[in-house]
């Protein structure tokens, strides 16, 4: 315990809490009052708190750096008959913990960015992401996710030194499924409300990358890459056109004729983007070898009456009413 938790006082752990803690201490009437010199009390306060934030500030950019160090450190086991490197299971916990204990400093925005600065970000990419240790591998995406979240300035940082093909990969072809979804949840950080991470993600065919997750048998990676393309498509429509031509009706239509499962919620959702005002995925859902008709007739029987699927229904009715409904047949030859 901290001496300032010993006198009853605890103080913050950085400058947001400290102004807080100054708003509060602050006299509540709006009215100006006349300036006045500090006490010495006041004085003594106002020392022992910015004392503490920087302390503590310091304190976590030293453990941030001791786990760097840990990250480091090269691979001196033994090696076996054939020479190559032996699993060293205290070594790989040790880099285990150094990884978690950065996931949760790393959660404060100043220390993401100081492991930027110290370096951080390209040890994971250039060794972590590739590594042969699937533990390792799937705690430095959730680093990277943890990092990229909401931080313009890491974002760029990430891409700039080639990150998400990487992560893409990982997601497509790891043999380990916590890594493909780890790494899923790091490129969503990175494509999401972000233009330049959504362009390096369409350079790199990300969404045939989504396509396949949607088709593996993960449950979570299919969930989320059928999460992943319904926000795309819901805040890029423009990218309908490219979606469509590629087949992406038919292939969404095959993964709802799988074993029923609650992320086809997601799936239905992407097909209403896709069709909405788009004629020529309208056109796509009505071939008849698709059989879209039926399926939808069919699943809205089936979750009718479930409360928990009330959204999936609500997709299906969508699709068959903008699809299938004799308004819209008469309307088609109108749109573009």
């Amino acid at each position: 315990m901290s001496e300032g938790e010993q006198n009853g006082r605890r103080y913050p752990r950085n400058l947001q809490g400290v102004l807080q803690m100054a708003v509060d201490a602050g006299p509540a009437a709006e009215a100006p009052t006349p300036v006045q010199p500090m006490s010495e009390e006041r004085k003594t306060w106002l020392r022992e708190a910015l004392s503490e934030v920087c302390k503590g500030q310091l304190d976590e950019v030293e453990q941030i750096k001791q786990c760097l160090s840990v990250l480091r450190k090269e691979n001196v086991g033994d090696k076996d008959e054939n020479g190559e490197e032996m699993r060293d299971e205290d070594d790989e916990d040790e880099r285990e913990s150094a990884f978690e204990m950065l996931s949760e400093l790393c959660e404060n925005l100043d220390n993401a960015r100081d492991l930027m600065v110290l370096g951080g970000l390209e040890l994971c990419v250039s060794r972590y992401l590739c590594h042969v240790q699937s533990g390792l591998r799937w705690r430095a995406a959730e680093l990277i996710a943890s990092c990229a979240q909401n931080m313009p300035q890491l974002q760029d940082h990430l891409l700039s030194i080639g990150t998400l093909p990487k992560l893409l990969q990982l997601t497509d072809s790891d043999p380990n499924p916590t890594v493909r979804v780890k790494a899923l949840y790091a490129v969503s950080c990175l494509v999401r409300e972000q233009e330049a991470g959504l362009q390096a993600f369409l350079a790199h065919d990300g969404f045939s990358v989504l396509m396949r997750g949607m088709q593996s048998e993960n449950e979570k990676l299919r969930t989320k890459s059928a999460f992943l393309l319904l926000n795309l498509l819901t805040s890029h429509p423009d990218q309908k056109e490219p979606l469509v031509s590629m087949g992406m009706v038919q292939q969404l239509v095959s993964v709802l004729r799988t074993p029923h499962s609650h992320f086809h919620e997601h799936v239905l959702g992407a097909l209403c983007c896709l069709v909405e005002d788009f004629s020529k995925a309208v056109t796509e859902c009505r071939i008849p070898a698709l059989g879209l008709e039926e399926l939808l007739r069919q699943r809205a029987k089936d979750l009718q009456g479930k409360e928990e699927s009330q959204e999936e229904l609500e997709f299906c009715e969508r699709l068959r009413k903008i699809c299938f409904s004799v308004q819209q047949s008469e309307d088609l030859g109108m749109d573009r």
